[in-house]
């Protein structure tokens, strides 16, 4: 009842005209920023920090909540329209909604991706006002061994089931791997792959690595093919989704909620892990397995939803704990300090009026988003109908903008046209993208998260398998490898069933 009196009174506050008008002004500001290339939510709320500055504390995290929500929707809308996530999290997303907007529906995977953050949006929010203290409290209690084999599962879910040729995929995870490597060694500090080049020694940002694979790499791919393809403009489509759409994209909306949140909430976990699962997990269901990769529903609008579901599961343990799990997180938790404000245990009782408003604001924001952007959804749909060269020449500019803006370096320029033509080489030989990006993103934590374990084992490999948890993802890991195994076995011994006819009988065949 406490939780539910509070949860009251910050919509009290954050219902205020005054209130209500920064929450639709974040909203704008956050999606039309979001909505350039190359650009994600943490970029977004980056660049708008300085907006807020002028405002009190209260109004500046409603608006700051109206910016995270925009600059989510804005992430997904080029990932969609353009190929070209602005985040991390953002790139299942790109997988086939980019082929729905090819195939003339991109209102159609707009519309599923908005309704579905919304939906997890709302479900999100609701558990992170009720359920925080439980699920940090679970959060805490994981160690190294648990969340190494979760990355595990996620690493060797996904390579396992995307692409004709398994042999492809681990080769593709092998590259996203050794990129992961650029950089100092986290113990030692001793240089990995950076061939003497100082600014390496950071290693690669995802932003970078992402939007190169995608934007530049499919750049260069439609500029190698433009002369032998006719130049033809995409399609718009119906503006809405039909009866089909909603049947196939409401459980999708659903259990991408329900992988979302608990790993949104994990102090190790963010809005990647989730949105590959979720991706995953639909295709297994699908009755229409054939689509993935050629622009099925579920795909944008599972993901979608894990997505929208993590970020706000992400603002459990940054305001519970201070621990912020990925850069939007961090740069909210650097907006909190900017007014002498410490996220962690106390929070909720030093500041509970601030924190219940901002959680109240996120049901606000969700909304105004929705209500925004649907009706706009033909409307960005239409960016499709501009001629390729002119369309491709403004992602490369926006890919480029946003590549150089997320460290301000010039070599970061270099990296994103050597990358770019790892990504025109990998769609050359049919490798898939997403097992590259994946070992990109989890191979740096899931090296941290092996070396912890160690050391608390004293270089015992019996360490890993110390917690129930990782025990039990082992033996799913154990069962995703062998399956293929065990059925191919099965169908080999499975007695051939008798032909009805015997071969060359002259029997007439009535099949139409």
């Amino acid at each position: 009842m406490d939780v539910w009196s509070s949860l009251m009174d910050g919509f009290s506050t954050a219902l205020t005209p005054l209130n209500l008008m920064y929450a639709m002004i974040g909203v704008i500001l956050g999606t039309a920023v979001g909505v350039l290339p190359g650009l994600g939510p943490a970029m977004t709320v980056a660049l708008l920090l300085p907006v807020t500055y002028a405002l009190e504390p209260t109004s500046a995290f409603i608006m700051f909540a109206g910016i995270y929500y925009g600059g989510m929707y804005g992430g997904s809308t080029t990932s969609i329209l353009l190929n070209t996530p602005g985040e991390s999290s953002s790139v299942v997303t790109a997988i086939e909604g980019n082929k729905m907007a090819k195939a003339g529906r991109a209102a159609q995977a707009l519309a599923t991706a908005a309704i579905g953050s919304f939906v997890a949006g709302t479900i999100g929010t609701t558990l992170l006002a009720v359920c925080a203290p439980i699920v940090v409290k679970f959060a805490v209690s994981l160690g190294s061994p648990s969340y190494f084999a979760i990355m595990m599962l996620a690493l060797l879910a996904v390579t396992a089931v995307l692409g004709k040729s398994r042999l492809r995929g681990f080769a593709s995870l092998g590259l996203g791997l050794a990129i992961g490597l650029v950089g100092l060694d986290s113990v030692t500090g001793q240089s990995r792959l950076t061939f003497g080049i100082p600014l390496l020694s950071d290693g690669l940002d995802i932003v970078v690595v992402a939007v190169a694979i995608f934007a530049v790499g499919e750049a260069l791919w439609v500029a190698a093919h433009l002369r032998r393809t006719p130049l033809h403009i995409i399609p718009v489509g119906r503006p809405w989704m039909g009866k089909k759409d909603w049947q196939r994209s409401w459980k999708p909306w659903l259990r991408g909620t329900v992988f979302g949140f608990p790993f949104g909430a994990l102090p190790a976990g963010g809005a990647e892990i989730p949105t590959f699962l979720s991706y995953v997990t639909e295709k297994r269901l699908s009755k229409h397995p054939e689509e993935f990769g050629h622009g099925a529903i579920e795909g944008v609008a599972g993901p979608e939803a894990a997505n929208n579901a993590a970020a706000a599961g992400t603002l459990t343990p940054m305001l519970a704990l201070g621990l912020p799990t990925n850069a939007t997180a961090a740069v909210m938790l650097a907006a909190f300090t900017s007014y002498g404000i410490q996220p962690g245990p106390q929070l909720f009782s030093s500041q509970g009026p601030l924190v219940w408003a901002l959680i109240a604001s996120l049901f606000i924001g969700n909304l105004l988003l929705l209500l925004i952007n649907l009706p706009l959804a033909p409307l960005w749909a239409k960016l499709l109908q501009l001629p390729r060269p002119y369309l491709y020449a403004g992602i490369l500019f926006f890919a480029t903008l946003g590549a150089y803006s997320v460290n301000l370096q010039a070599f970061d320029l270099v990296i994103l046209l050597v990358l770019g033509a790892l990504g025109f080489m990998t769609r050359r030989f049919g490798l898939p993208v997403l097992p590259l990006i994946l070992g990109v993103i989890l191979g740096p934590r899931l090296e941290g998260q092996l070396r912890k374990t160690l050391q608390l084992s004293a270089g015992d490999p019996a360490g890993l398998f110390s917690e129930p948890i990782a025990v039990g993802i082992y033996v799913i890991i154990g069962i995703i490898l062998a399956w293929p195994l065990v059925l191919k076995l099965i169908r080999r011994n499975r007695p051939a069933k008798a032909s009805l006819l015997p071969a060359n009988s002259g029997a007439a065949d009535y099949s139409d």
